[in-house]
Order: structure tokens, then sequence, then C-alpha cells
């Protein structure tokens, strides 16, 4: 049977991942994506599908409540994946406001029109850090029943759009479920996050400023292996329920650093150490026992893999944008572009 998903920020690093591994899973299935292309939007992640026909895309905020009623009602959804959400911590500490309003007030809008126009299934897409700090106990690892304890304005607004999207499922028996999943890595990923972030700096003989002492860990999840987690949430998930997806490739933030450097062929002299952020958690680390258990995920791209694949990504975006830095140099007024020979 036919169905129709609506895949919410699917211009962004992960949605559009996942536009591209659900396209090609589910050929029948009719996808529509909303985006409001914020500064981590690039509809070009996306254009090839959109210009074939394969993906309709409509611009629009989920915090926009008319928007998302009157989308809803036009295309009647079978499934729902909400993507879309503000993200950087750092941004978060500085103007917590965007984020309550897209990450509570739009999952909200997203909620109230699925209970007006009924969908099979919602999917709501979290994050590890609702959980909060792990701390210096390298045996401890989040599960679903961990209690939530949110450090930052971003994890707090998550956490509070998922107890919201867990009261529709109670109150109005929305079919909601939740994944929450660790640090994604991997192609698109827009350079305020932590890995395209240094191998820009990196590229430019810029320095790679670190946190504090620079040892908090994160679990490095490869955002094609979590995409197959969503997609299997998707069709076997029960309504109701939270899954976390982890890559259990756990790093500190110097070892990342010094990979991305070795990678370069750039010194360790590069790394330079700044101010700590505010209430910067230690160390975040996910058993995904249940959705392997249940579902029968588990991580295919180990981590040696996924970070020689991702700066290799990288590395030919720069050669590629070089290029056009240096042609759009030579652009004559004819509009007609002169490319030197050698």
């Amino acid at each position: 049977m036919k169905r129709k998903i609506l895949i919410t920020g699917g211009a962004g690093f992960i949605g559009s991942n996942f536009v591209r591994t659900f396209s090609e899973s589910h050929p029948d299935d009719e996808i529509v994506v909303l985006d409001c292309l914020t500064y981590a939007g690039n509809k070009e992640n996306i254009a090839d599908l959109i210009n074939s026909g394969r993906i309709k895309f409509v611009k629009g905020d989920i915090a926009d409540k008319g928007l998302v009623s009157d989308l809803f009602k036009k295309e009647r959804f079978t499934l729902v994946v909400n993507f879309a959400a503000e993200t950087h911590v750092d941004r978060s500490i500085v103007d917590p406001d965007i984020f309550i309003m897209t990450n509570i007030v739009g999952t909200q809008n997203l909620l109230n029109a699925c209970k007006k126009f009924p969908v099979q299934k919602f999917l709501q897409i979290s994050t590890d850090e609702v959980y909060g700090d792990l701390g210096d106990n390298s045996s401890d690892f989040f599960t679903e029943e961990t209690p939530l304890n949110p450090s930052s304005p971003y994890s707090a607004s998550k956490a509070a759009s998922d107890l919201l999207a867990l009261s529709y499922y109670k109150t109005y028996k929305i079919p909601v479920m939740i994944s929450r999943c660790s640090n994604n890595y991997g192609p698109h990923q827009f350079p305020e996050k932590l890995i395209p972030y240094f191998f820009q700096l990196a590229s430019q003989n810029k320095p790679l400023p670190i946190y504090g002492n620079g040892r908090n860990i994160r679990d490095w999840l490869f955002v094609l292996d979590h995409c197959e987690a969503v997609d299997l949430i998707l069709q076997r998930g029960k309504p109701g329920e939270i899954y976390n997806i982890g890559g259990n490739n756990e790093k500190n933030n110097i070892e990342i650093a010094k990979m991305i450097l070795r990678f370069l062929g750039k010194p360790e002299s590069l790394i330079t150490f700044v101010k700590d952020r505010l209430a910067h958690d230690k160390r975040y680390a996910i058993d995904a026992g249940k959705i392997k258990r249940e579902l029968g995920w588990k991580p295919k791209t180990s981590f040696e893999e996924g970070i020689k694949l991702t700066l290799q990504w990288y590395a030919k975006k720069h050669e590629i944008d070089e290029t056009r830095h240096h042609l759009s140099l030579k652009k004559p007024k004819s509009g007609r572009i002169a490319v030197q020979k050698n």
C-alpha cells in the first residue's frame, strides 16, 4: 500500500541523509520534505531528488501553526518523522528563544496536526543529551529508563518536546515513538559541529579550539547507520516506546582533533585549549541494547571506516569549493568563465 511520509528538517544534515536512504529503500512511497532552510539547512543536499520529482519540497517552519495544519489537511500523511530542530548547544546558551519555538512549539504544532488529521506513526527524533552527564563513571550508560537531566537550553528543549510527545500518546493516543541518538557524523554536516568545524580550520592552518582539557567523551554514530535505525523504528517500532541509538564508539575531543590533523598532514601544535563551555557535560554513552534486541538493529560502520569516509568527503568538497572560488575570481565581464591552462 502506497504511503505518504512527511520528513521535517529534511534539508539538514541527518534529515537529508534520511531522505536519501528512505527514498532508495521505499521507492513506492510519496515523500514530502518540510524545511525552513535556516543556516543549517541546505536545499542542495536533496536538490536532485526535488528536480527529478522523486520528492516534494515545502519551505516552511514547524513553528508556523497555520502552515503545518494546512499542510496536513492537504497531504493527509501516513507517517511523520520530525528531524526539524535547533541543535547547537553553544547557540542555545547565547540565545535560547529559537530553541523553545522550534523544538517545543514546533513539535506541539506537529502533534496537534496529527491529532486533527490522524497518522499511522509519528517518530520524534531526539538526542542522548536529554539524559545529562555520565561524569567520570566509565561503566555507566544511558538506557531508555535513565531519568532526564538536561544541562543546556538545547537539551532541555528536546527533553520537553519528548515529554510533550509522550503525553500526546497517553492522552490522545497519537502513535508516537521517540528515538534518542548519540553524536552523529558523516557527509553534509554543517561546519559548526566538531568534526567539520575542525576540518575546516585545520585545512586553513588555523588553531583548533578545544574546550577545557579536551577530555569530554562522546559516543560517535555514523549518520547512515542512524538513518537505517530510524527507518527500522518507523517500520517496526511500537507506539509509546523510546529507542536509544548509539554507535558504541566513545572518543574524546582530543582524539577526534588528532585524527583530523593526521588525515590532513597537519601538526598537532594546531590544537589549542580554550575556556570550557558553560555546563559542559563530561561524558555521553548509549546502551542500544533495546533496539538491538527488539528490532534487530546494530551499527554497521566502524569509527575507523566512518571517519575515513567522512574526511574524504569533506576533502573532496573543500577541493570543489576552492575550485569554484578560483574560477569565480577569473570570471570576465562578459559573464563567460575563463579557465587557465597549466
